[in-house]
């Protein structure tokens, strides 16, 4: 396995991002960015990358919170009990909207295939990643063929950058695993993103992980599941494997 650290110019500065790769990989042609959720890039996403990689992927974690570095780094586990650090995560994941990361992803995109990735796109978001998954997929359809989302929250809120608001533009095949209870994408939204994305006429589907909690995913968090970590893998492996050809 082989990580290149990346600086990439976007709008709005210089945003640095991991690059992995498998060594047995001679050209890898298809990739794959992955979205962060609130802590960060960290080990944690790092290895989740790396296990992507060795499905044959070139995968790009980018900080999403370059913007207002130095940062963190943050404990997964308690950042969300302690009020300091609870308060400077929600500063940064507040002040990172959706706009910013789709004027970014068109920078990381290019960044791909500047290292010979050239081809097809896939993405996936965790918690506040999963929303720009979904709106990466709608705002540069002809790149990218699939997107997931995993615990993501307000993927069909009000809010005027709500992901279901774009779901016309999605050309992507869409998977969303959802936590069992979840405050941040309740019963409605899903509902309400389900259908949005069925008038589009998206190939999607919307699966309820029961038992799982926010987070259950990412090897680092309180909540993490194992059990329910290697269905999401199983799942998204297989729409990565059917679609990123």
């Amino acid at each position: 396995m082989t990580k290149q650290d990346l600086q990439i110019r976007t709008r709005d500065g210089v945003a640095g991002a991991g690059l992995f790769r498998s060594a047995n990989a001679s050209s890898t042609k298809a990739g794959v960015i992955l979205y962060q959720d609130a802590f960060g890039p960290r080990p944690a996403l790092d290895s989740m990358a790396e296990r992507l990689a060795n499905e044959g992927y070139a995968v790009l974690v980018p900080d999403l919170f370059y913007r207002n570095a130095p940062y963190g780094p943050f404990d997964a586990k308690t950042a969300f009990v302690e009020e300091k650090s609870k308060a400077a995560l929600m500063a940064l994941v507040s002040g990172t909207t959706q706009d910013m990361t789709i004027s970014d992803s068109g920078a990381l995109i290019d960044a791909l295939a500047s290292e010979g990735v050239t081809g097809p796109v896939g993405t996936v978001g965790y918690c506040m990643g999963g929303g720009r998954a979904l709106n990466a997929a709608a705002t540069y359809p002809d790149r990218i063929r699939a997107a997931a989302s995993f615990h993501g929250g307000n993927l069909a809120s009000d809010a005027a950058d709500s992901p279901h608001r774009k779901a016309a533009s999605i050309k992507a095949r869409v998977y969303v695993g959802t936590s069992g209870i979840d405050r941040s994408f309740p019963p409605e939204q899903s509902a309400r993103l389900a259908e949005a994305l069925r008038v589009a006429e998206v190939d999607h589907v919307i699966e309820n992980y029961a038992g799982m909690a926010h987070g259950w995913c990412v090897p680092d968090h309180s909540v993490f599941n194992a059990a329910g970590a290697e269905r999401h893998w199983k799942r998204l492996t297989t729409l990565f494997a059917e679609t990123l050809i």
